[in-house]
């Protein structure tokens, strides 16, 4: 008899006098040797139960306040920075340098606690006081709260020193078993000062320095790639912070996320955190780096699947559009204070080495693929309209797999969070809901119902003959069709090139007008944006942005410049005067 779903039940059978209790689907005891079923069940929880309701469901004596078991007190940092630790440990665990942890992130870190005057400071953040009163036995005191060993800095005030310096005494601190400083940190005056309050999205965008600091082969993209893959925690993250960190209250609106940002966003959040912290130049982003375009677009033509030639006129265009410098691509605070977008920049001059050999007018490029058809005997010459259809249909198949994912994955947190006592039956009952339509969804569909995780990788695409690839690989295929030789140097057959405005709109009065001109745009442009888009997981605004910020460096260094008008000086322009004849037909006065 199984003793764990029976409970321990031991009556005799009516019918045939055993003890052989077992328990069916439905929850009902019945006889394994008689299979007599009786009126017991099994004791379950009521999942339509919501709390507050007039049913009543415990019936003790004493205080009606439970007291938190081994809490201790903690502020918000504190709880950022085991987030922060464990973003890092996932990151190593994928391969990412264990540097990266010990010798970069854990240095911004201190860096922005004492920019923030949070710790590492002789003159700390003064929030509101904490009328908390420290526990008399088993909790951890405030005063043994570290962070980045801050007591081995001589000289230094630690974070325990903040959190101590303000702690009360007219309540007892067991009965709130949120963070201290969780009132303060949502207080006007700090919302007002919002580059130095840490939130979940600042942590991506922490991250991201420090992968940029140590030169990681790992964009911004890659990394929220990561994160809405749930390889890196980042939605519901606050469910891996230690037990003794009760999170409650208020708490619920620092630290709970529902979705991933943008790579926008966090790319903002990174460049005012840069700024923020006032850091050195960054060491060189050379053409040897896999973050320089040089080396970074080889993996996206490979993803693509475009021949490995065209890599080489991508190289041609950088250096005629002067983006092939080092300089360019290395953050300094002095000289270039803006943070690079590698992978956005690097598809976009993908897009522009596209456009500038094949057209992308609805027209050049199929009249390429007809004479390349009627010139290729071998088969080895790269067709655009091949290309196409099979890079489409792999596209196609792709977004609605991860349209599948989505829409299969669980949102909903194991241990819920609730701003207040008010909201917090509506997200039991909400959670509740979603166990429900889980169950449901797994019986009809015979199938779990999350997402199975799978290895990472860096690319969107397989290519090749082996099983399972979205395609053959067009990598080995040559230009010739679409390439001529003029005077021992290869040059496109397409002489033309069309672009739009590239007049330069100020950031302040206008961001995109991408869905203005996008019914205007040449399809074949617009589906390789899409393309390039799905492969970064950005908005094709975005993407077209950066495409014509390449395009003002490359056809504006082609464009002759007007020369200046001399001033003419008085002396001059009376002399021409006196000098003139007037024309037929007209008088001068």
């Amino acid at each position: 008899m199984d003793e764990e779903h029976t409970a321990g039940y031991r009556e005799p059978c009516a019918v045939c006098h055993a003890v052989d209790w077992g328990v069916s689907d439905e929850g009902r005891f019945f006889c394994r040797s008689c299979h007599n079923v009786i009126e017991r069940t099994k004791e379950v929880v009521d999942p339509n139960f919501t709390p507050g309701s007039t049913r009543v469901s415990t019936i003790g004596k004493g205080t009606r306040t439970k007291r938190p078991e081994h809490g201790r007190q903690w502020v918000i940092c504190e709880g950022f920075q085991f987030i922060l630790r464990n973003q890092a440990d996932a990151l190593i665990r994928l391969g990412v340098s264990a540097r990266f942890k010990d010798e970069v992130l854990c240095q911004l870190w201190r860096i922005y606690l004492q920019k923030s005057r949070q710790a590492f400071t002789h003159n700390p953040l003064r929030t509101s006081s904490f009328r908390v009163q420290r526990p008399d036995s088993e909790s951890d005191s405030a005063a043994e709260i570290s962070i980045m060993s801050a007591s081995e800095t001589d000289g230094d005030t630690n974070l325990s020193s903040t959190a101590g310096s303000n702690a009360g005494s007219s309540s007892d601190w067991s009965q709130y078993s949120g963070s201290l400083d969780a009132a303060s940190y949502l207080s006007a005056r700090m919302k007002r000062s919002r580059h130095s309050l840490m939130t979940m999205k600042k942590t991506l965008a922490l991250i991201h320095l420090a992968l940029t600091w140590i030169r990681e082969p790992l964009t911004l993209s890659d990394l929220l790639r990561l994160v809405n893959e749930r390889h890196v925690p980042y939605v519901n993250a606050y469910e891996e912070l230690p037990d003794e960190m009760k999170l409650e209250g208020k708490d619920a609106l620092i630290f709970r996320v529902e979705s991933v940002p943008s790579h926008r966003a966090v790319h903002k959040e990174a460049q005012t955190l840069i700024l923020f912290l006032q850091l050195p130049a960054c060491p060189p982003i050379t053409r040897q780096s896999l973050l320089h375009p040089a080396l970074l677009s080889v993996r996206y033509l490979t993803d693509a699947n475009l021949p490995d030639e065209l890599h080489p006129w991508v190289c041609r265009l950088m250096e005629r559009a002067g983006m092939a410098d080092q300089t360019i691509y290395t953050f300094d605070l002095l000289s270039r204070p803006v943070l690079p977008r590698y992978d956005v920049q690097t598809a976009a001059v993908i897009i522009v080495t596209m456009k500038l050999i094949f057209g992308l007018d609805d027209h050049t490029e199929w009249d390429l693929s007809n004479e390349a058809a009627d010139q290729d005997d071998t088969g080895d010459m790269f067709n655009v309209r091949r290309w196409f259809r099979l890079v489409q249909a792999a596209l196609i198949r792709a977004q609605q797999r991860r349209q599948h994912d989505v829409a299969r994955k669980q949102w909903t947190a194991k241990k819920p969070l609730y701003a207040n006592s008010i909201k917090k039956c509506v997200v039991i009952k909400r959670k509740r809901i979603a166990e429900q339509v889980q169950i449901c969804f797994e019986k009809l569909s015979s199938r779990p119902a999350g997402v199975e995780r799978v290895d990472p990788s860096s690319f969107r695409f397989c290519w090749g003959d082996e099983d399972g690839a979205d395609g053959p690989s067009l990598h080995h295929k040559k230009l010739d069709g679409v390439v001529t030789l003029k005077r021992n140097v290869l040059v496109p057959s397409n002489s033309t090139y069309w672009h739009p405005a590239l007049r330069a709109c100020k950031p302040r009065h206008c961001m995109s007008h991408y869905s203005e001109v996008e019914a205007t745009l040449p399809r074949t442009f617009v589906w390789l944006l899409q393309l390039f888009c799905f492969m970064l997981d950005v908005k094709p605004a975005y993407l077209y942005e950066e495409v014509l910020r390449v395009e003002r460096r490359v056809v504006g260094s082609k464009t002759p410049r007007r020369r200046k008008r001399r001033t003419k000086t008085r002396t001059e322009t009376r002399a021409r005067s006196k000098s003139r004849t007037p024309p037929r037909g007209r008088k001068t006065r």
